[in-house]
């Protein structure tokens, strides 16, 4: 079988953004920006049209793709609170003062909506731009033009509400079907990093550990990546065409749990010897099936029918080890590699059957399984209701999104005054603007946007002085304009750069038409320098009251050990081999949900760690070993479900019900209880086995080894727990399973 170089052209990789749902969400925003103000400027004029589009860029940050269903909601919070701070800085415009002690509450407020997470930092944005774009415009005598202008705000942000709404829903196919090919490009990814381990040396620790690392970090994305997925493709599955799409991204589902548990028994089979070439060929396979999945992934953005697929199972079937025979007679403590790598190959085999699945399911040859598309729907979507659950569990000092909140507020307070006495003739909001897109809740990120936001300033400067050195009309500022908001809003979360120098270029068109265009140019060294000022202050504001990593760890592990103790009773839960219904195998899914989701959150701590000072970082060596040794109990539980789901008519029911129950039991037990429950746990190990053909044969032996295997990972597990909750001890070495 050929290689198959995955890397795929730079043309491919810039066609796949072009045509994700980033930019078509990013273009949505843009022409809802170009309609409304160009509709205001020819109804009210240039001045309106400019406050109107603030209130647009106020709502824009939130809209994010959605559920159909509380899409408005999402937005609604930006507008309804942007409205009166956009009105109060107005009026408080010309007594520094007073606007100082509005601006440094609403900062704190505003910055304390990062207790809902994902969905809130987006709002802390839209609060603060209300704001600081308040602060661009020129001040006005009397209270009739600030009137008139917060109408105007009100205007563009009430039409802007009914656009995006509108939007979301018109795009709603097409955000499944982004959003599916963008997991499926995921975990094509995560393929190809997995199979580079089949030829990677054990010995080479230059290279293995960072490919592990990789490994860690594209599973805890892939996770992410799928909830995204989950929240659009799960609701409403009434028609076929979101039928299909459900049911192939449930496929997906199950192509992740049978990749992990292709690290099963890796290990063991590149210790012995004559195994190049069977894992050579794995290999291949692997690498083969990525390209598959990433062809079928641009053929849906492409909006063409995908190629069929044909089986590699009969190639897998053939594979047998080179020496089966002489290790067989010289090896009776331990199982036979040949039956080992047959095991590894039937694994793949599975991917290979989920392979041959979804390209039916793309290709309409294969009707979706109904019953397992609406049992997921709404289980397994994230709520778009605001609770106050969040806001109300904020008031404990150690409270990251208060410490955060306190910095922001310290943060922009102190850039406010300093502006207020700086030599030359400082944009005071341009400071304030650079603080509250670079400050963020961890250190890792407050760096990362540091540079690009210094980076992108600069080259941003350079277009918007060029472009206004042309005294441009004031349609083709607001085309500019436009463009600078499509570029900004689509590249957020993809790109931080090139949303820099678009959020620059934007920012600066956006003052220039606020001031209706009294200045053609402005002072590119005052700009350089207000971001650099902003940028330090950020900078310097992260270490006030910080929210360390390894604060956040405990709760982490503790969830992490409760959602892998919780997974494991339900995954060998005896209920599902007399079960006449699908309830326990939804309980499943949700308890794998957790699962995954718990190490997602610990993997993204632990990356965050990496840019902290030394001497308060977490203890990442055994965090390595808890993560790997997390994954790899997962990938043995999975393998154990998959045999109980899909091969149960090649199981013993009366042989393997009293092992499942134990191991569940012991499993629980290490899990929850730290001290001799998980010594002992890591010191089982299992006994001699003779493993028969897993393409033929009785598979309860394989089952009962996966079981000693998890239990013994468990207690693996809870001594790596240990000593992450009690750094002060000496790190104990952690024996990698086979």
């Amino acid at each position: 079988m050929p290689r198959f170089a995955f890397a795929p052209p730079h043309p491919r990789l810039a066609l796949r953004v072009a045509l994700s749902h980033h930019v078509a969400n990013g273009l949505s925003a843009a022409l809802g920006l170009l309609l409304i103000s160009a509709a205001v400027h020819l109804w009210l004029g240039a001045l309106a049209a400019a406050a109107a589009s603030v209130g647009v860029v106020v709502c824009i940050p939130p809209d994010q793709p959605a559920p159909r269903r509380g899409k408005l909601r999402q937005l609604l919070p930006a507008a309804l609170l942007g409205l009166p701070l956009f009105l109060g800085t107005r009026l408080l415009h010309g007594d520094a003062l007073q606007l100082g002690l509005l601006l440094l509450p609403a900062t704190f407020i505003a910055f304390l909506a990062a207790a809902w997470g994902k969905r809130g930092i987006p709002l802390s944005v839209s609060i603060m731009f209300a704001m600081l774009f308040a602060m661009a415009m020129p001040a006005h005598d009397g209270t009739a033009p600030v009137l008139a202008s917060s109408l105007h705000f009100a205007l563009g942000a009430g039409l802007y509400l009914l656009w995006a709404t509108l939007a979301n829903a018109l795009l709603n196919g097409r955000y499944r079907v982004q959003l599916l090919a963008d997991t499926l490009l995921a975990l094509a990814e995560l393929m190809q990093l997995q199979a580079q381990q089949f030829l990677l040396p054990d010995s080479d620790e230059r290279r293995r550990a960072p490919l592990i690392g990789r490994l860690l970090r594209e599973q805890a994305a892939l996770t992410d990546q799928l909830q995204s997925a989950r929240n659009i493709l799960l609701e409403s599955p009434r028609t076929p065409r979101r039928q299909q799409l459900a049911a192939m991204l449930l496929q997906v589902l199950e192509m992740r749990d049978h990749l992990l548990a292709c690290e099963l028994d890796l290990d063991t089979l590149k210790s012995r010897p004559g195994h190049a070439p069977v894992l050579g060929v794995l290999h291949e396979v692997l690498q083969t099936l990525a390209a598959d999945i990433a062809q079928l992934a641009d053929k849906l953005l492409y909006g063409r029918m995908p190629p069929p697929f044909t089986s590699l199972r009969p190639l897998l079937a053939t594979l047998h080890w080179a020496e089966a025979e002489a290790e067989a007679a010289a090896e009776s403590q331990a199982p036979s590699a040949a039956m080992l790598a047959r095991g590894l190959a039937n694994r793949v085999g599975n991917i290979n059957d989920e392979v041959v699945r979804l390209v039916a399911l793309a290709r309409g040859e294969q009707a979706p399984d109904l019953t397992g598309v609406r049992a997921s729907w709404q289980l397994f979507v994230s709520p778009t209701a605001w609770s106050w659950r969040p806001f109300a569990g904020l008031w404990r000092w150690d409270a990251p999104p208060l410490r955060h909140a306190i910095r922001a507020a310290l943060a922009v307070g102190t850039a406010y005054a300093l502006a207020q006495v700086l030599p030359w003739v400082a944009h005071d909001y341009w400071i304030l603007l650079t603080i509250v897109v670079v400050l963020r809740g961890s250190l890792a990120q407050t760096l990362e946007r540091r540079n690009s936001r210094v980076a992108g300033t600069l080259l941003g400067c350079v277009i918007a002085g060029a472009l206004l050195a042309l005294q441009p009309s004031s349609w083709l500022l607001l085309l500019a304009v436009t463009l600078a908001q499509a570029f900004a809003h689509a590249f957020a979360v993809r790109r931080y750069l090139v949303t820099a120098v678009a959020a620059t270029v934007l920012g600066l068109l956006q003052a220039h038409m606020l001031h209706a265009g009294a200045s053609p140019v402005f002072g590119v060294p005052e700009r350089i320098a207000d971001t650099l000022l902003g940028v330090a202050i950020a900078w310097a504001c992260s270490y006030v009251l910080p929210s360390w990593e390894r604060h956040q760890i405990p709760a982490l592990v503790a969830r992490t050990l409760s959602a892998q103790a919780r997974h494991a009773r339900v995954a060998l839960g005896l209920g599902q081999l007399q079960a006449i219904d699908n309830e326990p195998e939804l309980a499943w899914r949700l308890a794998r949900r957790e699962a995954y989701d718990s190490l997602s959150a610990l993997v993204q701590a632990t990356q965050r760690s990496l840019a902290e000072p030394r001497a308060v970082r977490p203890p990442l060596a055994p965090l390595g070993l808890l993560l790997a040794h997390s994954y790899q109990l997962l990938a043995q539980l999975t393998a154990v479900k998959s045999m109980l789901l899909l091969r149960r008519d090649r199981l013993q029911p009366e042989q393997i019900r009293q092992p499942l129950q134990q191991a569940a039991q012991s499993i629980d037990s290490t899990l929850q209880h730290a001290g001799g429950a998980a010594v002992a746990a890591a010191e089982a190990a299992p006994g001699p086995v003779l493993l028969p053909d897993p393409f033929e044969s009785d598979l309860s032996p394989w089952l009962l080894r996966r079981l000693e295997l998890a239990t013994r990972l468990a207690g693996q597990l809870r001594q790596d727990a240990d000593q992450v909750l009690a750094p002060q001890e000496p790190a104990k070495t952690a024996v990698a399973p086979e």
